[in-house]
């Protein structure tokens, strides 16, 4: 027998942790220098030693590579993973519940549901696209609008080399995608609503709100965006009942976002990529 309190108060509680530590995430992210690998730091600051005596504050600034966030990123986000699961598996929660391994208890269509794996790969795919070319169409308006999000993650995690663009699209973006679905969509959406029989609409706005809070390091057009794209994700949830579905789509938007901006104007390896 499920325990859903017990998982509701675990979920909540790895939700606020979440929040918690990106707004410490985008605190070091504000005061970093960035180079293109870690070898390359003793000689980044060789060379700045050379130009110019170098000041204290820039000293006590944290150092951060791209191999360095795109390792982070994957790896923490494994573990929350793995937390999620655990907190699942000892409170009883069905897999079905998140949208895996068969059909949701109450989301989804006769006709999705026998659409089978690849078939939910490729609608997820498509609807990945689609939401991409929104996303980037939202970002546009904004700034157009005076309103432009912050890019500095973006570009602090683009890849300099083959390696690197391997890490971001093999490992770390298909962690994120699975990690973030699987929180946001499948325990915040798909588990509430069988657990407490709560009207998933409600459910989608409160976790949308969430995953927006999620993505403050992008500025509030950025949170206002991600808040979008998380109704939409869940809307897709709701409409097939499919885990892997939604963290396809997931996937498809992170990686044409990178391939779209970064792919085309690289940062040399071995420059230091540094902002006001």
């Amino acid at each position: 027998m499920p325990d859903w309190a017990a998982f509701a108060v675990a979920t909540v509680a790895l939700t606020l942790l979440l929040l918690f530590l990106t707004r410490r995430s985008r605190r070091t992210l504000e005061s970093a220098r960035f180079v293109g690998s870690r070898s390359e730091i003793d000689e980044a600051d060789d060379d700045s030693d050379t130009d110019h005596a170098p000041t204290p504050d820039r000293r006590e600034r944290p150092v951060l590579t791209t191999r360095l966030l795109l390792a982070n990123a994957a790896v923490s986000q494994a573990v929350a993973l793995v937390v999620l699961a655990a907190m699942a598996w000892w409170t009883a929660v069905p897999a079905s519940a998140f949208g895996i391994g068969g059909t949701h208890p109450t989301f989804g269509t006769s006709t999705l549901a026998t659409l089978g794996t690849p078939g939910l790969v490729a609608l997820g795919a498509g609807a990945g696209a689609v939401l991409a070319v929104g996303n980037e169409a939202a970002a546009r308006l904004g700034a157009r609008a005076g309103v432009a999000s912050s890019t500095r993650l973006r570009e602090a995690m683009a890849p300099t080399d083959a390696g690197e663009w391997a890490l971001l699209l093999a490992v770390a973006l298909p962690v994120v995608a699975v990690f973030e679905e699987a929180l946001f969509r499948g325990a915040l959406v798909g588990a509430f609503a069988v657990g407490f029989a709560v009207d998933p609409w409600l459910l989608v706005v409160a976790s949308s709100v969430a995953f927006g809070l999620g993505h403050g390091a992008q500025g509030r057009l950025g949170i206002a965006v991600a808040g979008g794209l998380g109704v939409a994700l869940a809307g897709l949830f709701v409409a097939t009942g499919s885990l892997l579905a939604v963290a396809v789509a997931h996937y498809v938007v992170n990686a044409v976002e990178f391939v779209v901006h970064e792919r085309s104007d690289p940062t040399p390896a071995g420059s230091e990529r540094e902002w006001d």
